[in-house]
């Protein structure tokens, strides 16, 4: 796939985000896959019982969690699909005609991407920054946040 088409519409690249390089994913996967060969479950049972290691009780919930951890995975770019169906970001710039918010006079104030900050902080915020001024190709090329 084209890097160029890895930027987000929002300002993020997908080559920084852990769903996209598959790495949590695949250590999750093996993480559980090692915890059922050692019946983990078992000494996780013991150990509960023991005042020191009462938080083994919530094996099962952390068991769960690496199960969506696997899951969490995007072979496509924001711009070939990827990413949340749903993102009103998408398909605001595709309903412009822009190729993403740093080129939308509107962005500075916009609050599409404002729930990004949860996550990213103000990282968004400066990559667009960094696109409006050097365009995607410097923006892969330099220091990208996450």
């Amino acid at each position: 796939m084209d890097e160029d088409a890895l930027v987000t519409y929002c300002g993020l690249c997908c080559l920084d985000c852990h769903g996209y390089s598959q790495k949590i994913p695949d250590l999750a996967r093996d993480l559980r896959k090692e915890l059922r060969k050692a019946h983990y479950e078992k000494f996780a049972g013991t150990l509960s019982t023991m005042p020191f290691a009462r938080a083994f009780g919530n094996y099962q919930e952390c068991y769960d969690v690496l199960g969506l951890m696997m899951k969490f995975r995007c072979k496509k770019g924001c711009r070939e699909g990827g990413g949340p169906p749903f993102c009103q970001i998408r398909k605001c710039c595709r309903e412009k005609g822009l190729s993403g918010c740093w080129e939308c006079d509107a962005q500075a104030a916009c609050e599409k991407i404002d729930f990004l900050a949860a996550n990213h902080g103000d990282a968004h915020r400066k990559n667009l920054a960094i696109l409006h001024e050097e365009g995607i190709e410097g923006f892969l090329k330099g220091r990208r946040n996450w």
